[in-house]
């Protein structure tokens, strides 16, 4: 799956620490689940929000429901990588997102998470408030 950023593509850059390297010098697979929701945190953000905020003043948090990676290049130690996102579907409890992780233009791993707003409360399903729908529906 070859990701094409469009116009609303949000990225991060990411140094690879040892710490995120396996025993064979590589980048672990499931560091690239981090990294995706590193860039995610990062979008919402650059949105005007961050996670705790949320879940204090709405009572909302977005947990992960499902994610998928694919992974065609290693990284490696010291590595500068953009990691990046765009949204696939937006309804009103859930996002979809597009990721990637490049090493320059060197597509590395792409992968799709699917992210759902709960009531922190509770941990059930809620709506995404209009005000932060809104935003987001922007950021498409």
């Amino acid at each position: 799956m070859k990701f094409s950023p469009g116009p609303n593509a949000f990225t991060i850059p990411v140094r690879v620490y040892y710490e995120d390297t396996d025993a064979g010098g590589v980048v672990y697979y499931a560091n690239y689940l981090k990294y995706f929701e590193r860039c995610r945190s990062e979008w919402m953000r650059s949105a005007g929000h961050d996670q705790s905020a949320l879940a204090s003043l709405a009572g909302i948090g977005f947990v992960a429901r499902k994610a998928a990676c694919e992974y065609l290049r290693p990284a490696r130690l010291d590595d500068l990588l953009t990691i990046g996102l765009e949204v696939e579907k937006l309804t009103r409890v859930r996002i979809v997102f597009r990721h990637h992780a490049r090493r320059g233009d060197e597509e590395l791993v792409t992968g799709t998470a699917e992210i759902a707003c709960v009531d922190m409360a509770t941990m059930k399903p809620a709506p995404i408030p209009d005000f932060l729908h809104a935003q987001l529906e922007a950021l498409k």
